[in-house]
């Protein structure tokens, strides 16, 4: 109540008498347009939580407002029956609702007062506002200062004593999506002194530079640091939590990081996780050193400079793996690919398995490469094992590891598995279905506890992989044969998507004309419209791997001629070309009927005769070319152009 009166006594030394009929005009159209802009992102994160909070109170005679810091309401959301009294005393968008030009209301006191305000009924200011009750808690920014306030109004006869902390709540909601979008670069700190609360409303936020200077807290985190914002100026990340920055990295270098323990500079035990977002210069280096293992100097944790790690960060970059693909590139066009493209990204980044299936050749790898490159793993490796072409005798310890000794061959000093080498980066297992089932439960252990045992050692190493595998097999037919392991498919099917084979996209011709220029920077090429035609019809059994190749001989064969034509083409695909037209010979002799045959007795231009006696013995030679114009007689060119006019 006393909170109540100041505001009654500030309203009374602004003029404002309590019967009168105040101002309920909005200001006009284009200052209305200007106050949209100003308070953009304000509202791009308050709309969301608004419409949630609307949901909660829906048909109960209410609305949800949000003001800019003066109190101009910015939107509102309400209940059509409510709105129509709302309306009487302008509770609409562009209206003014200070304390200055309305007296006491919870949206002008809420911002008077620096605090969330409830005013029910009687308590408003101005008579004609008193059959309203409002709730309203304003919204602030990372440095502190009120930018808004979230308000639910409605028929004083319906009020509820929850709305407050609904509004309250909610308000917190928006404050911390600002929080984490002003810092989507830095390192942020989610913390709670009790680990349950950790990913709640309840948490606080903190943010930090990659190099450890602090930036800045949200209003619960300093609460819990029990210091200002101007005060936790001078902090570093050690000097608040007790902990050199690079120790933050190697907690998250393990498989499995957890809840970090942390101390407080007060001596309170808190537990925290953080988002390790950053992707500035300073980050890269941070986190190249992190990934070595190599400390960082006190310089550098306190948010110095890194020039001692100039020569690290120059080797890393030297050996991280260069940006081949991306998911942008790859989407050519064709819709099945662009959907297999818009749920990759949907989860890239969030700890989830992709499984990708399909037909051999039809770019599985490069797929995983592209979501490594667009993933916050980038700067990591990308590791890619095919458990197809490694002996089951090896694939063991190519996979895990090794300790010297560990068997006769092993090399001194050991080796270092394939899945180690990912570590903070993605690896890839292609052909997961060709892994031998003694090793498919030791790779489940590994993904399910994020440690990895070498061969021959009792120590258990962490490990932090992004996974994604492929394979051209049915796994759950397999699962079916008990030929792979169901618990183990079920890890890895977070996300399954199927690339569809090159015979059903739409977008050959873009991706031909890419290849073309990928695969040749000196002369471009250009494909005769005859052969282009041919592409389109060819089952491409092989997939890229067999356009990918035929592409590479033509553009060798062309020289310096710009244009693809047929004699550029390999013999192999014209074989294959002409068996296609000639028709399958199995399926011509189950219809219990002889095709060519059937040509003859019913065609007879010289012609017809021709390209039957061609099909005839193509069929008698197994679809061989050479040995068919051979025994007629004719060039392996005279055929090509009788099948292929």
């Amino acid at each position: 109540m006393e909170m109540i009166e100041k505001s009654h006594e500030r309203s009374a030394a602004f003029g404002i008498a309590r019967s009168e009929q105040p101002d309920f005009s909005p200001i006009g159209r284009a200052d209305l347009s200007v106050l949209l802009e100003q308070n953009r992102v304000l509202h791009a994160h308050a709309l969301p939580v608004m419409e949630t909070l609307y949901d909660q109170i829906i048909n109960t005679h209410n609305m949800v407002i949000l003001t800019d810091v003066n109190g101009l309401i910015i939107q509102t959301l309400g209940d059509d029956d409510f709105i129509e009294k709302a309306d009487r005393v302008a509770l609409s968008p562009g209206v003014a609702w200070s304390e200055e030009s309305k007296g006491t209301n919870a949206i002008g006191t809420a911002i008077a007062e620096r605090a969330p305000t409830v005013v029910h009924g009687t308590q408003h200011y101005l008579e004609a506002n008193r059959f309203l009750t409002c709730s309203a808690a304003p919204i602030f920014d990372v440095t502190g200062n009120v930018i808004g306030v979230l308000d639910v109004t409605g028929d004083q006869r319906n009020f509820h004593k929850h709305t407050m902390a609904l509004v309250r709540m909610s308000a917190q909601m928006i404050e911390n999506q600002l929080f984490s979008a002003a810092f989507h670069d830095s390192i942020t700190l989610h913390f709670h002194s009790r680990p349950e609360f950790v990913g709640t409303l309840m948490e606080g936020l903190v943010s930090f530079t990659p190099g450890g200077r602090f930036l800045s807290a949200s209003r619960s985190g300093l609460f819990q640091l029990g210091l200002s914002l101007s005060a936790l100026q001078s902090h570093t990340f050690s000097s608040l939590l007790g902990l050199p920055i690079s120790a933050l990295f190697d907690h998250y270098r393990t498989a499995t990081p957890g809840l970090l323990n942390l101390c407080l500079h007060s001596g309170v035990r808190v537990f925290a996780r953080a988002d390790l977002r950053p992707t500035d210069d300073s980050f890269t280096q941070t986190l190249a050193a992190a990934r070595s293992g190599t400390s960082m100097s006190n310089n550098a944790a306190s948010g110095g400079p890194l020039e001692t790690q100039s020569t690290l960060i120059q080797r890393d970059q030297q050996t991280s793996p260069p940006r081949l693909s991306s998911l942008r590139y790859l989407n050519t066009g064709d819709p099945q690919l662009a959907s297999v493209i818009e749920k990759v990204n949907k989860v890239i980044g969030r700890d989830i398995a992709i499984l990708v299936t399909g037909e051999t050749g039809t770019g599985k790898e490069l797929l995983a490469q592209a979501i490594h490159n667009d993933s916050p793993r980038k700067h990591g490796a990308f590791v890619a094992v095919n458990c197809a072409s490694i002996p089951e005798t090896l694939i063991e310890s190519e996979l895990f590891g090794y300790e010297e000794g560990a068997f006769t061959g092993a090399r001194k000093k050991g080796g270092i598995g394939k899945i180690l080498q990912a570590n903070g980066g993605s690896l890839f297992l292609d052909e997961i279905g060709d892994m031998p089932l003694s090793l498919q439960a030791r790779l489940l252990r590994v993904l399910q506890e994020r440690m990895v045992t070498p061969l021959g050692s009792t120590k258990s190493i962490p490990v932090n992989v992004a996974l994604t595998c492929a394979t051209n097999r049915n796994l759950r037919e397999m699962i079916a044969q008990k030929t792979f392991r169901e618990d183990l498919y079920y890890r890895l099917n977070g996300l399954v998507v199927k690339l569809p084979p090159l015979r059903e996209r739409t977008d050959l011709e873009v991706v031909i004309n890419k290849l073309i220029s990928t695969e040749s920077r000196s002369i471009r090429y250009r494909i005769a419209p005859d052969i282009m035609a041919l592409f389109k019809a060819h089952s491409w059994p092989g997939n890229f791997r067999q356009l990918t190749n035929l592409l590479r001989t033509a553009m060798v064969m062309a020289g310096d001629q710009p244009e693809i034509r047929r004699e550029h083409l390999p013999d192999d695909f014209l074989d294959d070309v002409v068996l296609a037209r000639v028709g399958n010979p199995a399926a011509n002799e189950a219809s219990g009927g002889d095709a060519v045959a059937h040509i003859i007795a019913t065609n007879t231009t010289l012609d017809d005769v021709e390209l039957s006696m061609i099909r005839q013995s193509l069929k008698e030679h197994a679809g061989n070319v050479s040995a068919t114009a051979r025994a007629l007689g004719v060039s392996r060119n005279t055929i090509y152009r009788k099948l292929n006019p």
